[in-house]
C-alpha cells in the first residue's frame, strides 16, 4: 500500500473482497483528514456544487432509490473499477442510506451475493447502513459482472 491510499479502519472506509478500499461519508459531516479522493460519487436530489477531483452526481432522493438506476448501475461500476488504483469516495447527506445500498452495489460488483451484500456492508461500514425496504430490495435486484465478456470463441 502507499501513502497516497486511504488505510481500512480509517473513517469510513470499507475494504471489499477483492481488497479494494472505498470511502463512504456524509456530505454534512467534515471532511475527514488525510488525502482527498481522486473519484467520488455523489447521490443527492440535486446536483452538488464542484469538488475539485473527478466526480459523478446521481440523482437519488434521500430515502428513496436513484432516478435512473441503469444509470446509476453504470456510475457504480465505474466506481469499482477506479477503486482498484484510486481513491473512490461514495457519499449523500448523512453517509447511511444512499451511500450504504451504493456500497452494498460495489459488494455485488465484488463478488458478494446480493442477498449478503446488506449485511456485509452493515458488519463492515456502519450497522445501520441501508435504510430503507425499497433500498434492500434495490441491492437484492442489483446484478451484473462488471468485467468485459469473454469474446465468443471461434471454431476451427
Amino acid at each position: 500500500m502507499t501513502e497516497m491510499e486511504w488505510k481500512e479502519g480509517s473513517a469510513g472506509v470499507l475494504r471489499l473482497p477483492s481488497g479494494r478500499l472505498v470511502r463512504g461519508r456524509g456530505l454534512r459531516d467534515p471532511m475527514p483528514a488525510g488525502h482527498p479522493p481522486q473519484f467520488g460519487v455523489y447521490l443527492l436530489g440535486s446536483a452538488p456544487e464542484e469538488f475539485g477531483w473527478t466526480s459523478r452526481w446521481v440523482r437519488w432522493r434521500d430515502f428513496w432509490v436513484p432516478a435512473d438506476p441503469s444509470y446509476a448501475k453504470e456510475v457504480l461500476t465505474e466506481a469499482w473499477r477506479r477503486a482498484e488504483g484510486e481513491r473512490v469516495e461514495i457519499a449523500c447527506g448523512g453517509g447511511r442510506g444512499r451511500t450504504g445500498t451504493a456500497l452494498a452495489c460495489l459488494a455485488v460488483l465484488d463478488g458478494v451475493p446480493p442477498a449478503e451484500a446488506v449485511a456485509y456492508v452493515r458488519r463492515h461500514y456502519h450497522p445501520r447502513a441501508v435504510e430503507t425496504p425499497w433500498q434492500r430490495r434495490f441491492v437484492g435486484r442489483f446484478t451484473g459482472d462488471p468485467r468485459p465478456a469473454a469474446p465468443p470463441r471461434q471454431e476451427p
